[in-house]
């Protein structure tokens, strides 16, 4: 009977972590993160960073249109609403970022191969865009929309450099429909 023991400890140990294992929300870097992932980084490239979007965004133009009518009221309402919109730009761009960053933490390396520069140099640049959208943040709210001009062209390259890395590892989710030329519809 003593000598049955340690089969029951072992097999009570083996219980245990089948138990652990099947009772685990997540893996980390399952198939949410990338489907997340992939997620952010059409978001950012297709609504958040086009350069059209950002450069009319951030535009003076309309300002200046507002100024001329000689309405402080609208004119306020106009800095205020515009200074909203940012606020709600950058916001959406650091999470949409911070999305991406988990997914290149939890899995990017198992599946993109990238080089340990490449990371390293994409680890710097999810940090700097993480702090440029802070400091954004900060600067739109003391000093209005169009406080900081240079530093959101920077923050909008940053983050299109990290789609462009991020595109790369998340490349394999894209499935590849080139259809042989003898093969394509005319």
């Amino acid at each position: 009977m003593i000598q049955l023991i340690p089969y029951i400890a072992i097999a009570l140990g083996l219980g245990a972590s089948l138990a652990s294992f099947a009772l685990r929300k997540r893996v980390e870097g399952g198939s949410d993160a990338m489907v997340k992932a992939k997620h952010a980084l059409g978001t950012l490239q297709a609504g958040l960073l086009p350069a059209e979007f950002v450069s009319r965004m951030f535009d003076t133009a309309d300002l200046k249109f507002v100024e001329a009518q000689a309405s402080k009221e609208i004119r306020d309402l106009f800095v205020q609403e515009r200074k909203q919109v940012v606020l709600s730009w950058v916001s959406r761009v650091r999470q949409q970022v911070v999305d991406l960053q988990s997914f290149h933490l939890g899995s990017a390396r198992f599946y993109a191969g990238l080089s340990l520069a490449t990371e390293f140099a994409l680890a710097m640049d999810f940090l700097k865009l993480r702090v440029a959208c802070r400091v954004l943040q900060v600067s739109v709210a003391l000093g209005g929309p169009y406080a900081a001009p240079r530093m959101v062209l920077s923050t909008a390259a940053t983050a299109t450099r990290v789609c462009n890395v991020s595109e790369k590892s998340l490349a394999f989710l894209t499935p590849a429909y080139a259809m042989p030329t003898a093969n394509r519809p005319s």
